[in-house]
């Protein structure tokens, strides 16, 4: 673990902000509520990249997530669950923070996995756990909307903390869509060619096994996994016929789940 005074991305957050950054903080290591910083501040930590934010990403435990807001409310803040599937925010005026215990397609939750393997810093004087590089990377490499992509957060993960990844970890995390990460591996040699051995042959050559052992899957209906990548740009495939790859039994979020996460499509997260 290596601890270093986590500094706010520049150009610099206004002081106001931070401020109420500092108190939601506070208020968690207070209440002793396990939680998690990622984001921005997690791309400082793990790529030494600084990038303007007003945002503070908060990762906690679904089951944790009660006790977190309660924590937040008792320092001040207003709190509502914006999409139960994922996503709660932490109001202060017209300043928010986000509480994250998933994903917007439902995949990855945060699990105690995520905490076994956080590594230490301080961020405005409060001891904090910073996302794991593998998790931050398997988060991101699921985001390729039309108007947002993290292939370049990935990429600079990978060439940052490539030699010291749990590889088999990362490799474990991503489960049946080891065809995303080979595709940000992929993708990473031909960023960054004097890189590659960031990423050891071995995984290349498992994940491309697999990928070329992978038979078309035969199904009564044929399935759409372009939703779990992006939430709007494959609705025009599900009119089509294809199943929607983030409903059961392959998928974990229900019917109201997935239509209230499109209508909000457009909307500030």
């Amino acid at each position: 673990m290596r601890l270093a005074s986590l500094l706010p991305p520049e150009p610099a957050v206004d002081a106001a902000t931070l401020a109420h950054f500092a108190r939601a903080l506070q208020g968690l290591h207070a209440a002793r509520v396990p939680f998690l910083v990622g984001g921005a501040y997690a791309i400082k930590h793990h790529c030494g990249i600084n990038r303007e934010t007003k945002d503070l990403d908060l990762f906690v435990e679904r089951a944790e997530l009660r006790r977190a807001l309660d924590a937040l409310e008792a320092v001040g803040f207003r709190t509502e669950v914006a999409f139960p599937h994922w996503l709660a925010k932490a109001w202060s005026g017209e300043r928010f923070i986000d509480v994250i215990f998933s994903s917007g397609n439902g995949y990855g939750p945060v699990d105690r996995g995520w905490f076994a393997h956080a590594e230490g810093d301080v961020l405005l004087g409060v001891p904090v756990l910073i996302c794991p590089a593998e998790e931050t990377i398997c988060s991101k490499a699921f985001v390729m909307e039309r108007e947002r992509y993290d292939g370049a957060d990935v990429n600079h993960l990978l060439r940052a903390c490539g030699d010291r990844l749990d590889w088999a970890r990362l490799v474990a995390l991503f489960g049946a869509h080891a065809r995303v990460l080979l595709s940000h591996l992929v993708l990473f040699g031909y960023v960054f060619p004097s890189e590659r051995a960031k990423v050891p042959q071995r995984v290349l050559a498992e994940l491309c096994a697999r990928v070329v052992a992978e038979a078309p899957e035969a199904a009564e209906a044929p399935v759409c996994r372009g939703t779990l990548l992006s939430r709007q740009q494959y609705l025009v495939d599900l009119d089509r016929g294809y199943v929607d790859g983030r409903l059961a039994p392959g998928g974990t979020m229900t019917p109201d789940e997935v239509a209230g996460w499109t209508a909000a499509i457009g909307q500030a997260r």
